[in-house]
């Protein structure tokens, strides 16, 4: 038997393991509770950049990617999809109804319609208000870097919600869910659906997942190489660490970028670390249910 753990990103995810997390300790399946937890953030209108409420592109449409794995050969994803709310059901159904492991765009919603996933709009109208005042103002689509101060409220982008769960049984999985960077070029995908990027999940060396400006996370390809780390022997703590430091050398970093990861031994050892301040995660473990500080800030 494994103590069960559930950790994901930033502090308002707090409240969405806590409801979930004693359906793990008791006889739960860790994807069916990293998909519930990315289902009730994509539900949340209050959220900006995941599910319903998440903000557009720079056209006023919006569009979902989301992720999930349990491991290199049982993964799901899906790109820029535009007519259902909820982007990582559809992504556990690549994984478990296909031979694949990415839909994409239009074809994807075509899949979702095809397995019973009712259309519906994901365009929240608190979101669409955001996106026309945004319009009126003229600025640039550079949206500002989270900022969170533990309260559940973050200022500046939510940004993505990744969940990472092992169950009684030992069991891993991983979840990953976003709108995306805020008024992004259309068609623009950033590194949560991407496996080995936003999100990697190894049974026998670990799980990470990202959070942040996709572009740098996945020049370096940054879930999977925190894995890849602890498979040869880092703690989690090292391998985000040495993750970030190569990253902060392959990219000269601009005021609005801010990277995190959150990762995870498969025997529930585990860290997180930000680039910049500003970045909290979320855990419940059986011991506690809290909102922690990151153990490495780069900057």
């Amino acid at each position: 038997m494994s103590t069960p753990l559930l950790i994901s990103t930033w502090s308002f995810s707090l409240p969405i393991i806590e409801a979930e997390f004693p359906r793990l300790a008791d006889t739960g399946n860790a994807l069916d509770v990293v998909e519930a937890c990315a289902i009730s953030a994509e539900s949340n209108e209050s959220i900006d950049s995941v599910g319903y409420g998440g903000l557009p592109d720079r056209n006023g449409r919006c569009t979902f990617d989301a992720a999930v794995m349990k491991s290199p050969s049982e993964s799901g994803a899906v790109c820029g999809i535009e007519r259902h709310r909820h982007p990582v059901s559809v992504a556990r159904l690549v994984m478990e109804q296909t031979e694949h492991s990415m839909l994409v765009g239009s074809l994807a919603d075509d899949f979702a319609d095809k397995q019973g996933i009712t259309s519906e709009n994901i365009l929240a109208e608190s979101a669409k208000a955001k996106w026309e005042a945004w319009k009126k103002t003229n600025m640039p689509p550079v949206p500002p870097p989270p900022l969170d101060i533990g309260t559940g409220e973050l200022f500046g982008s939510h940004d993505t919600i990744g969940t990472i769960g092992i169950d009684a049984g030992g069991t891993m999985a991983g979840s990953c869910s976003t709108s995306g960077m805020a008024w992004k070029v259309p068609g623009r995908v950033g590194d949560s659906p991407i496996i080995g990027h936003g999100l990697y999940v190894d049974p026998q060396r670990g799980a990470a997942t990202g959070t942040g400006h996709g572009e740098l996370i996945s020049g370096i390809c940054g879930s999977f190489l925190i894995v890849e780390l602890m498979g040869r022997g880092a703690s989690p703590e090292d391998a985000i660490h040495d993750t970030l430091a190569r990253l902060a050398q392959c990219w000269p970093l601009k005021k609005e970028h801010q990277v995190a990861f959150i990762a995870t031994t498969p025997k529930g050892k585990y860290a997180a670390g930000a680039l910049r301040p500003g970045f909290k995660s979320a855990v419940c473990d059986g011991s506690q249910q809290a909102i922690l500080d990151p153990e490495i800030v780069l900057h």
